[in-house]
C-alpha cells in the first residue's frame, strides 16, 4: 500500500472510530435517562420507556437494506455524512419533546441515522485495507461500542443528575453534528481496491460497468442473490444466534445478578457495567490481532476463530449461571464475556470477505436486519416468558445452548469458505 494511500486509510479508521464511539453514546443515553422520564411530566411508564428502543431497532433494522444498496452504488462519505447528521439531531432532538410520541419518534429517527453509518463505515474500511489486516481494523472500529455504550450511561447520568435530562440529549446529541463534517472530507477508496484477485469471492455473474454493484439489478433481487451464497447465510445466522445470546445477557444480566445472586441494584449494575467495558475492548481486540494471525495460515481463519471461541464460552457460561459462589461466577461471567467479544472483529472480517466487494454495503445491511430480527429483539422477551413459566435462574440455562449453536454454525461456515 502507498504511503498515501497509508495514511488516508489510517486517518478513516481513526475517524469513524472516533465517530462509532458516539454512534452508542447516542444509542444507550435514553437507558440511563428512564427513572427521570418516569418522573417528568412525559409520566412514561415501563413499557413505554421500553418501547423507544423498540422503535429504533425497527427503523434500524428496516431502513438498513436501502443504505445497504446505496451505499454500494453512491459516494459514501456523503452518505455517511447524511447518517451521522440524522442520528445527531434525531438525539438532541429529544430534549425537546413534550409527549410520549414526540420523544418516540426522535428516538426512531435515531435508527435511521444509525442505519446509513452500520452499513457503510465497515464496508468503506473494509475497502481501505488488505485482506490481512482487516481483523485488526475491525477490532479497533468495533472496540468503540462497550466504550461508547458505558459513556452513554454515564455522560446520561451525569447530566441528567445536575441539569436535567432533556440537557442530556443535547449534550449527547450536538457532537454529532460536528462530526458530520469529518465524513465529508474522507475519500471514498474504489470498491475492491485491497482485494488480491485470487481473494475475491466468485461474483453470481458479470459485474456491471462502473463502480456500483448491480447498477440496474432490482432492490429485492440483489438481497436474494445475496441468500445464495452459502457461506454469507450461514456466518449471518450463526452472528443471529450469537445476538440472540448478547442481547439477551446484556437485558438481563443485571436483574440476573440483583434477584438470583443478591446483590443490591447499584452494584449488579455498575459490576456487570464494569465487566462489559473492559472485556469488550479486549476481547475485541484479541479476537481481531488472533484472526489476522490464524489468516496467515488459512482462508477460513476468521469464522474459526469466531466458531471455538464462542464454543469456548458455553462452560464458562454454564459456571456463571449455575454456581451461587461469587468468587467463582463473576470470573466466569468475565470469561465468558472475554471469549464471546472475541467474535466481533472475525466475524464481521467474514461477512464482508465471503461477498464481493460491491456488495459489502449489502451484506452488512442483510446482516444487520437479520441478527436483530432473530438475534436480539425476540431473545429479551422469550427469556422473560420462560422465567414467568419456571424461573429466571433457569430461564438462563438458554444461554448455553445457543452458545455452542452458534458456534458450530460458524465452524460449519469455514467449510463453505
Amino acid at each position: 500500500m502507498p504511503e498515501d494511500s497509508r495514511r488516508r486509510a489510517n486517518a478513516a479508521l481513526a475517524i469513524l472510530t472516533f465517530i462509532n464511539l458516539f454512534n452508542y453514546l447516542d444509542r444507550y443515553v435514553v437507558a440511563s435517562l428512564v427513572e427521570s422520564l418516569r418522573k417528568s411530566e412525559l409520566s412514561l411508564t415501563d413499557a413505554q420507556a421500553g418501547f423507544l428502543v423498540t422503535g429504533f431497532v425497527i427503523v434500524y433494522m428496516l431502513t438498513s437494506p436501502l443504505f445497504g444498496t446505496l451505499g454500494d452504488r453512491r459516494a459514501r462519505p456523503r452518505l455517511l455524512a447524511f447518517g451521522v447528521g440524522i442520528w445527531s439531531l434525531a438525539t438532541a432532538l429529544g430534549g425537546f419533546a413534550r409527549s410520549f410520541a414526540g420523544l418516540f419518534a426522535a428516538r426512531a429517527a435515531v435508527g435511521v441515522g444509525e442505519a446509513a453509518y452500520g452499513t457503510i463505515a465497515p464496508a468503506m474500511l473494509a475497502d481501505s485495507f488488505p485482506l490481512e489486516k482487516r481483523g485488526r481494523v475491525f477490532a479497533i472500529f468495533f472496540a468503540a461500542i462497550p466504550i461508547g455504550s458505558a459513556a452513554g450511561y454515564v455522560l446520561g447520568g451525569l447530566i441528567d443528575q445536575r441539569y436535567g435530562w432533556r440537557n442530556a440529549f443535547f449534550v449527547a446529541g450536538a457532537p454529532g453534528l460536528v462530526l458530520a463534517l469529518l465524513c465529508l472530507g474522507l475519500k471514498d477508496p474504489p470498491r475492491g481496491a485491497e482485494d488480491a484477485l485470487d481473494q475475491r469471492p466468485p461474483h453470481p455473474g458479470p459485474l456491471p460497468p462502473g463502480e456500483g454493484a448491480g447498477g440496474d439489478e432490482g432492490f429485492v433481487r440483489s438481497y436474494l442473490g445475496l441468500l445464495k451464497n452459502r457461506a454469507y447465510l450461514l456466518t449471518v445466522l450463526g452472528y443471529a444466534a450469537y445476538t440472540f445470546v448478547l442481547g439477551g445477557v446484556a437485558f438481563w444480566m443485571p436483574a440476573f445478578l440483583e434477584r438470583i445472586r443478591g446483590m443490591s441494584k447499584a452494584d449488579a449494575t455498575v459490576e456487570f457495567g464494569a465487566i462489559v467495558v473492559v472485556t469488550g475492548f479486549v476481547g475485541t481486540f484479541a479476537g481481531g490481532w488472533l484472526g489476522d494471525l490464524v489468516l496467515k495460515r488459512r482462508k477460513d481463519a476468521y469464522l474459526l476463530v469466531s466458531g471455538w471461541a464462542t464454543i469456548a464460552a458455553a462452560p464458562a457460561a454454564l459456571v456463571a449461571f449455575v454456581s451461587p459462589n461469587r468468587s467463582v461466577y463473576l470470573p466466569a461471567i468475565v470469561v465468558t464475556q472475554l471469549l464471546m467479544f472475541a467474535s466481533t472483529g472475525p466475524i464481521n472480517s467474514a461477512i464482508v470477505n465471503v461477498v464481493a466487494p460491491t456488495e459489502r454495503a449489502r451484506a452488512l445491511a442483510l446482516s444487520i436486519l437479520g441478527i436483530h430480527v432473530l438475534g436480539d429483539v425476540p431473545s429479551p422477551p422469550l427469556i422473560g416468558l420462560v422465567s414467568d413459566a419456571t424461573s429466571l435462574e433457569k430461564a438462563f440455562l438458554v444461554w448455553p445452548v445457543v452458545i455452542v449453536i452458534a458456534g458450530v454454525i460458524w465452524l460449519y461456515a469455514a467449510k463453505r469458505v
